[in-house]
């Protein structure tokens, strides 16, 4: 870490002494290596004399950097929007028609999506107008993507949100079948049922997974939970004040540009 804090801060300083004496490329061939030594001396002196502009240097890179992959995000949300927010394959919780949209990628060993789910029923009991999408997402193990089989198919029993939630609560690893059909079943759900339509299904939910890797990759997800609320990514496991604040946001600014 410290050898790539010092290659930042060597790179910046390069970039301060082109700031500092700018040279047109046509006249810098003008000038003696003494007169070029000389100039060198002096932008050295001026930077230890003003240490702070690298700290100022360094803010201003990391605001620019930031504000690009923010405009790169809201480019990839706009082209795939309805991907996003509308695919016919989502799972909708809390208001179907809210006026603002949030979606969730996750994975069910994900031990930080397991505390994100605190989050997302507070926000869905507090906000009434608000549409959550969740987005299986299984990217850490084949037992996750065995839970976002079994899932899917809970939905042919009306019972998604009971084995989301099960599966979500249990604690160590979900690393196979039995153990997704035993959360299944003490979540109230026909076990028996379940695995038929697990393996009858199994190409449907294949695809929908696909899909949803397919999307993250396109918007730059790489890690779970990942929210998107609006024109808004929102990696990691946000915490609820600034999940609340993001969806204020989008309100406040006149409603959902693509949501």
């Amino acid at each position: 870490m410290k050898a790539k804090i010092t290659a930042s801060l060597l790179s910046l300083a390069i970039a301060a002494s082109a700031v500092i004496v700018p040279l047109p490329a046509a006249a810098e061939g003008s000038f003696t290596d003494a007169q070029k030594q000389e100039m060198h001396t002096i932008i050295r002196d001026y930077m230890l004399e003003n240490p702070t502009l690298l700290n100022e240097m360094i803010t201003k890179l990391q605001a620019a950097e930031q504000a690009q992959q923010e405009e790169m995000a809201q480019a990839a949300i706009s082209a795939n929007k309805d991907r996003i927010f509308r695919s016919p394959e989502d799972v909708v919780l809390g208001n179907p028609e809210g006026s603002v949209t949030m979606v969730e990628f996750f994975d069910y060993n994900c031990g930080y999506c397991k505390r994100a789910v605190t989050e997302v029923l507070r926000l869905a009991e507090e906000d009434k107008d608000l549409r959550i999408v969740l987005k299986e997402f299984p990217i850490l193990s084949e037992g996750s993507v065995i839970a976002a089989h079994a899932a899917l198919a809970a939905r042919k029993q009306n019972k998604y949100e009971e084995l989301h939630l099960a599966l979500m609560a249990t604690q160590g690893s979900i690393d196979g079948q039995e153990k997704v059909l035993e959360v299944a079943k003490e979540a109230g759900l026909d076990v028996d049922k379940l695995k038929a339509d697990m393996d009858a299904d199994r190409a449907a939910s294949d695809k929908v997974i696909d899909e949803t890797r397919e999307l993250a990759q396109t918007l730059g997800i790489n890690g779970t939970p990942a929210f998107i609320i609006d024109d808004t990514v929102v990696p990691g496991a946000a915490p609820y004040d600034q999940l609340v604040s993001v969806v204020k946001g989008v309100r406040d600014g006149g409603g959902c540009k693509f949501c």
